[in-house]
Formats: C-alpha cells, sequence, structure tokens
C-alpha cells in the first residue's frame, strides 16, 4: 500500500506539479536556484543564471543545466536569454553596458568558449575560442581587455596514445598549470597573449588605471597548494611581479578600489587558522597587510568597493548573514543588511545608483537574485513559484550549552503540526569541514531533505558544533588536535538537550552527514552507539591513519585540523578512529560514497563497511556512486542519496524494525516519466 500511495504521489506531481502542497524527493532534486547575478553599472538591467537541475527519469544522466536570463529593472520583464539544455558559465557586463559577456559551449565548439549578446537583446557572437577550455575571466574598466584563465595544453596525441592503451597516469606528477591570458577588445587583429608567470593561476583581475593584474597563485595545482600556500600578487602584462601582499593560510576573493589604489582581501589569520574571513587592506607599495576586523566574532564572504573610501563587505555571524558599508578612513560601519533579513552568500555588482546586487536564500526558498539600496531589499527573482503551495515547516535557532559550559547554536526545523510537548524521531544532519557551518536559511537539499521529513513527523536539526565557523576564529580552532573529541561530544549533548526540553524521543534519533559530518556519523555508530538509533554516513572518514596517506590535502590537516603527523602518535590517531570501536557498534549503519572522491577515498567507507560486516554485530550496507566524488552532483545519483536516506531512518527510527531494508529502489519503472 505504502509502495502504491509512492508512485501515485509521483504520477500526480508530474501534472500538477505547481499545485502541490507537500514536497517529493522528486522536487528536492529539480529545486532551481540562482547562482549568479550581476546588474549594469547604470542599474537598468540585471543578468542572472539559474541551475535547473536534470529530470532523474527523463534526462540522461549528468549535472543539471544553466540557463541566462536578463531583467529589466525599471520594468520588472525578465527574458530568456540563452535556455534549453545549455551550460552557461560566467557572466559579466561589458564596460559600456551595451554587451554582456559569457561562457558556454555552443553549437560546434570544441570546448568553453567566450562569447558577447547585446543587452537588448539579439545574435550571441562567439568572441574566442581558446586551445584549451576558458576557466574564468575578468574585463578591464576601460573596456580595451579581457583577461583569461585556461590549463596548459595536454600532452600531444594524447587521445591516439589512449586508443591505443597507453593511459597508465603517474600520481601527482602529470600535473597541468593554469595561465593567465589576455585578449584585446578593440584590436580585431591581436593574437591571444599569455603572460608569462610560472605559478598556477586561481584568479585574476585587473587592477583600474594601470596595466597590471592581481593573480592569486600557488606552486602548483595540487588542491593543497591552493588551500595552504597561495597568494596574491600583482604583476604586470609581461608577467613580472611588482609586489605579493604578505598573508599566510587560506585566501577568499579580493577587490581594488575603483581609482586602483587600494586593495581589500579576504585571508586567513595565520596557517593554521582553519577557515579564511578575516578582512585586510593591503598596502600596495609594500604588499603589507592590515586587520581591518581584529577580533572580529564572526567571517567575512565577500566584499566589493562603493567608491573609493567606502568598502561593503559580508559576513556570517553565528548562523545569520550581515552586509556592512565600512569607511576605510575612518573605520565608520554602517549595516546595509542587518542580522536576520536574509541569508546573503555573494555580493556581485554595484550600480551607480546605490544598488548592491547579491545573492541570497531564506528558510522559504532556496538562492535567488536581490538588490539592496538605502536598506531596502528588493528580491528580484523567484525560480521555485510552485513553493509557495507547499506548507514550510517551522524553523529557529536552537541555543545549549556543552557538557564543558561552551554556548553552542544550531538550526532545528519542526515537524509538520508539531504540538509542544510531543516527542518525535530525530534526525542529527551534522555538517562537514568542520570549518563549515548551518546557517539559519535554506537547508534543503538532497542530503538533508527537510520538508519531506517534515510531512514525514521527522524534526531535523543541524548542530554548529565547536569548530564550526561564523564565530570568529578562536571558536573555529576550538576542535583542533582533537579529533573527535569535544567536537563530537557537543552533537551528543545537543541530542540530550532536544530530548530535556520533550521534543526528541531518546530511542528514535538518526545521525548524518557528509565528510566530516560522514566521520561525525561513523563515530556516532560505533564510539557512542548507545546515543543513535541508526547512522547514515557519507563520503566520511573511519580510518585517521589511512586517511592521511590517501587524501588530496595532508597539509591542510596537518596545519588546521590535527596539527600534528600520525607518526607523532599512532595509537592516538586509530584511537580516534571508528574501525577501532567497530567491535561495539550497535548502531545499522548505511555507508554511501562516490567511487571518484579524491578528499576522503572511498577506501575510508570500505574499511568500515568491511569491519563491521566481520563482526556481524549490525546492519551494515555500502553504496558507492560511479563517476561522483566528494558529494553526488549528478540529479539521480542525489535521488538514489535521498531515497536511501529517508528508507534507513524510516526502518529504524518511525517502523523500528529488525533486520536491514531492501537494497532495491522502484527507479526502473519510473523512467521515462
Amino acid at each position: 500500500m505504502a509502495r502504491l500511495l509512492v508512485l501515485l504521489s509521483i504520477a500526480w506531481f508530474s501534472v500538477h506539479f505547481v499545485h502541490a502542497e507537500e514536497m517529493t524527493l522528486e522536487q528536492v532534486v529539480q529545486i532551481q536556484s540562482v547562482n549568479q547575478a550581476v546588474t549594469t553599472s547604470d542599474g537598468k538591467f540585471t543578468a542572472f543564471t539559474r541551475v535547473r537541475p536534470r529530470n532523474p527519469y527523463a534526462d540522461e544522466d549528468g549535472t543539471g543545466f544553466i540557463e541566462l536570463f536578463m531583467r529589466n529593472n525599471e520594468t520588472g520583464a525578465e527574458v530568456p536569454f540563452i535556455t534549453g539544455n545549455v551550460r552557461i558559465g560566467q557572466i559579466a557586463f561589458s564596460a559600456d553596458n551595451a554587451k554582456l559577456f559569457y561562457l558556454a559551449r555552443r553549437g560546434d565548439d570544441q570546448r568553453m568558449s567566450l562569447y558577447q549578446i547585446p543587452v537588448n537583446g539579439g545574435e550571441s557572437k562567439r568572441l574566442l575560442q581558446h586551445t584549451t577550455p576558458i576557466m574564468s575571466f575578468t574585463v578591464s574598466s576601460n573596456g580595451q581587455w579581457i583577461a583569461f584563465r585556461a590549463q596548459e595544453p595536454g600532452r600531444e596525441k594524447q587521445t591516439e596514445l589512449n586508443r591505443a592503451g597507453f593511459r597508465a597516469r603517474v600520481y601527482e606528477e602529470e600535473v597541468r598549470f593554469t595561465r593567465a591570458h589576455l585578449f584585446s577588445l578593440t584590436d580585431s587583429d591581436a593574437e591571444v597573449k599569455e603572460i608569462p608567470f610560472a605559478e598556477h593561476v586561481h584568479s585574476v583581475l585587473f587592477r583600474p588605471g594601470q596595466d597590471q593584474l592581481l593573480v592569486r597563485a600557488a606552486p602548483t595545482p595540487m588542491v593543497d597548494d591552493d588551500l595552504m600556500l597561495s597568494t596574491y600578487a600583482l604583476i604586470d602584462f609581461e608577467g613580472n611581479v611588482a609586489r605579493r601582499m604578505q598573508t599566510e593560510g587560506k585566501l577568499g576573493g579580493a577587490a581594488f578600489s575603483p581609482d586602483g589604489n587600494r586593495l581589500a582581501l579576504i585571508g586567513a589569520e595565520d596557517k593554521h587558522d582553519p577557515k579564511e574571513g578575516r578582512l585586510y587592506l593591503a598596502d600596495i607599495r609594500d604588499g603589507s597587510v592590515r586587520d581591518m576586523l581584529p577580533d572580529f566574532k564572526g567571517h567575512v564572504v565577500d566584499l566589493l568597493w562603493e567608491d573609493n573610501n567606502n568598502l561593503v563587505w559580508l559576513a556570517d555571524i553565528n548562523v545569520e548573514t550581515t552586509i556592512v558599508r565600512h569607511n576605510v578612513r575612518n573605520n565608520r560601519q554602517t549595516a546595509i543588511v542587518p542580522l536576520g533579513r536574509v541569508i546573503a552568500t555573494r555580493l556581485t555588482s554595484r550600480s551607480s545608483d546605490g544598488r548592491i546586487t547579491f545573492i541570497g536564500n531564506r528558510p522559504a526558498h532556496p538562492n535567488e537574485a536581490f538588490h539592496v539600496r538605502n536598506s531596502n531589499i528588493t528580491r528580484l527573482t523567484d525560480s521555485n513559484p510552485w513553493l509557495a503551495n507547499v506548507r514550510q515547516p517551522r524553523q529557529e535557532v536552537i541555543t545549549h550549552s556543552a557538557r564543558d559550559g561552551l554556548e553552542l547554536e544550531g538550526i532545528l526545523v519542526y515537524p509538520l503540526d508539531y504540538q509542544e510537548g510531543q516527542r518525535v524521531p530525530v534526525i542529527m544532519s551534522v555538517h562537514g569541514g568542520p570549518e563549515a557551518h548551518v546557517r539559519n536559511g535554506w537547508n534543503d537539499r538532497y542530503s538533508s531533505p527537510t520538508w519531506y521529513a517534515a510531512q514525514k513527523g521527522y524534526a531535523t536539526f543541524f548542530p554548529n558544533y565547536r569548530g564550526s565557523t561564523g564565530r570568529g576564529v578562536e571558536f573555529t580552532k576550538l576542535g583542533q588536535n582533537d579529533y573527535a573529541g569535544k567536537e563530537f561530544d557537543d552533537i551528543v549533548d545537543a541530542k540530550e538537550h532536544l530530548v530535556e526540553i520533550g521534543l526528541a524521543d531518546p530511542a528514535r534519533v538518526g545521525i548524518t552527514g557528509g565528510s566530516y559530518g560522514g566521520y561525525a556519523s561513523a563515530w556516532g555508530a560505533t564510539k557512542q552507539t548507545e546515543h543513535f538509533a541508526a547512522s547514515v554516513m557519507f563520503v566520511g572518514i573511519s580510518n585517521n591513519l589511512s586517511k592521511f596517506g590517501t587524501t588530496d590535502i595532508p597539509n591542510e590537516m596537518y596545519l588546521v585540523h590535527a596539527r600534528s603527523y600520525p607518526w607523532h602518535k599512532w595509537q592516538w590517531y586509530l584511537e580516534r578512529s571508528p574501525i577501532y570501536w567497530a567491535e561495539q557498534g550497535r548502531t545499522p549503519i548505511l555507508i554511501m560514497h562516490g567511487e571518484q572522491d579524491t578528499r576522503v577515498h572511498p577506501s575510508q567507507s570500505m574499511e568500515l563497511y568491511r569491519y563491521l560486516k566481520v563482526h556481524g554485530n549490525v546492519p551494515v550496507r555500502l553504496v558507492l556512486y560511479p563517476g561522483e566524488g566528494h558529494g553526488n552532483a549528478r540529479a539521480a545519483s542525489q535521488l538514489d542519496y535521498a531515497y536511501r536516506l529517508m528508507r534507513w531512518m524510516d526502518w529504524y527510527l518511525v517502523d523500528q524494525k529488525e533486520g536491514i531494508p531492501p537494497h532495491d529502489l522502484p527507479f526502473a519503472e519510473r523512467l521515462g516519466n
């Protein structure tokens, strides 16, 4: 009967999508969202791109489509510019606001190329198809140049060698550097110029009024070097380094003032800071940097200049966000968007009329494009109008104390129609990092389908345990050199708090999460098994000894997480690994992992599966996703994950059954719908 109801709901959903009153898992993985938005300098037009996930039953497998739209800000009219099964890359307006530049692979393109299209509509024109895909670009303020990034060409005749079977790969040696290039917008006969700069280029930005570029560069293309060894360098068009900014540790974005005389950037406090989030003003003359927000109890996320003296920055503070105007001459700060109004995730542009364009979300909707002017916020897009007809669960911030007195926060999503004092099954959804945090905004996704879970009577709790971001450097460092210690005790303390306030049924609490959250889920199923009735581990860690030898971020692990190497204390690393406690595990655990994961190798999941399977004390299942990495990017993989997650929780938390759920899912009969 339950299966019949599911099939009927899918059929009903396909015909009456906009009239849905409850969320389905199919809808969860097909939520659309805005991922870019930029406004002309005169404020008249806003271009934006919208991610449209594939239909997992009707479309071929792959990542989502990205469509381009233009909004007339005077009339509010939204015009589709390039839609369908396309993937639009970066967008930017020309200096004169007449054209929009964008990246795409269209028609007979062999690779991602640079296009332009008139703002008032018309045909696109391909400006450049480089020898390798164009990865990103920037437009000079005078409209004369475009600088872009592209990878070096691969080995000669590599395709022919592959066909012949010569496909051996030399691990971490066959790397291809990304280079910066210049392309003239005014001289049609000029050839593309590769800037002779020896380092790997992660970003490129013109310095206004100068023939100089700011590049974020690293010694090699390795992920670890990107995270821990990159620097900002000011170079000329010949690749000569004029200045290197004196920073240490992780780096975020950077922006020049309109006159090019000031440079603001986001960086880390030091090489042990787990997350970039300090706001610096760089002295272009000598490369020194000054912390503009000493002891700031938050994390700066993005920035742009309003004029030569006023910087606008976006920051996470606890579980909310704020947008602030900051006069760098007198240090006066004014909140443009105060805490609690919207969860802003990215600043994109400022217009001459004072409008700032940003991307943001709320508990009721995913990322959309917004304007703010004089603290008046205007939402520009509505990517999922049908959501207005879906019953939204109640969401609120929960504060509680850890066993050592540390105050902690988390986000609680209640079941629909929840009655105070009612005890319900709870899914503890643990974020990764651990240098991440969950905001009080849109948190519904395939790995935590909160709206769907609320319909089925679950509460979902997102604990921001010690080591999370949003509360300053000191808080973010609290979990260092203490793998699975007080940080995971915080999760148990959050669970106990939910029990104490009369919400959680202590016998029906599950735990899930990805990456470091997957580590927490494995720990909850083994070392802390008495606290959790079900666990779903995704791309998680099970053995800290072998993890160090199989990850692509060993340097980051040492500097900002462990603060030691495995050979410094072998036994300690082993005892902080879920496999060490596998024999005592009594929590049924579903383990899922992408087969191409380089961050946390799938062998981590295989190890825990085998340890638990051989002990034979608890139901355990391992699901691998071909073609997926550190998280599922394809709609079909996401839907499969969501179904398995909820079936596992239903089986052990709601129905409280023995044994193990069936492993097959009824997708075959739905293909073509």
